[in-house]
């Protein structure tokens, strides 16, 4: 039996946007530019060494390369908003779009210092999970994040993606660090059980969402 792909590149929203009840991500576009810095300064989360996060030096390179693969169809960028104070706070995106086996990776996501570890990266993830199972029809997604990066690690455990093991020299990061990569990931028949978890921790009815 052969399955054909729900989704494919000529008819992908390649610009969606997602609102949840705290938490919107919408298209990132060359104009968020001054936004992501500001949300980056909040921890001087350039200095990360686990992850790649924009500076006043590299935003603008940063952005056209997000741009430069949507428009090739593989990457879908989002920058993530704080919808009571209408702040920019962080960015996120979908990669690695694999429209024939119907699977991408959610990654490249960071937040400001003071909203990590609250509300935010569960209502965020939701909504990006929410979209890849029941708007793309994806069979999986997946997680990819830095073997020392013991935070992100616990995070995606937390929205219940499973651990699959490590990808040795994974890439090579800014600083010249060879990086081993911890994969994780969400199949749709896990789908289901993930999304009431994370209604319920969310303190939202199951209706809420649709």
């Amino acid at each position: 039996m052969s399955f054909k792909p729900t989704f494919n590149y000529s008819s992908m929203n390649l610009q969606p946007s997602l609102t949840g009840k705290k938490i919107g991500l919408r298209p990132l576009q060359e104009s968020d530019a001054s936004a992501l810095v500001e949300a980056a300064s909040d921890g001087q989360l350039w200095n990360l060494i686990y992850t790649v996060v924009p500076s006043k030096e590299t935003v603008d390179e940063y952005i056209a390369s997000a741009i430069n693969g949507r428009e090739a169809g593989t990457v879908i960028p989002f920058v993530i908003e704080d919808l009571l104070s209408g702040k920019v706070i962080g960015s996120t995106r979908f990669w690695k779009v694999d429209a024939k086996n119907r699977k991408l990776e959610i990654g490249h996501t960071w937040y400001s210092q003071s909203y990590q570890r609250t509300y935010a990266n569960t209502e965020a993830k939701f909504l990006l999970l929410q979209y890849v199972f029941e708007e793309l029809k994806c069979v999986r997604v997946q997680f990819t994040t830095d073997e020392l990066n013991q935070k992100s690690r616990d995070a995606i455990l937390r929205i219940g993606a499973k651990q699959e093991g490590v990808v040795r020299n994974e890439r090579i990061m800014p600083n010249g660090r060879i990086r081993n990569s911890v994969r994780f990931s969400i199949i749709d028949s896990e789908w289901t059980q993930i999304k009431s978890m994370l209604l319920t921790r969310m303190k939202y009815p199951a209706t809420y969402f649709g």
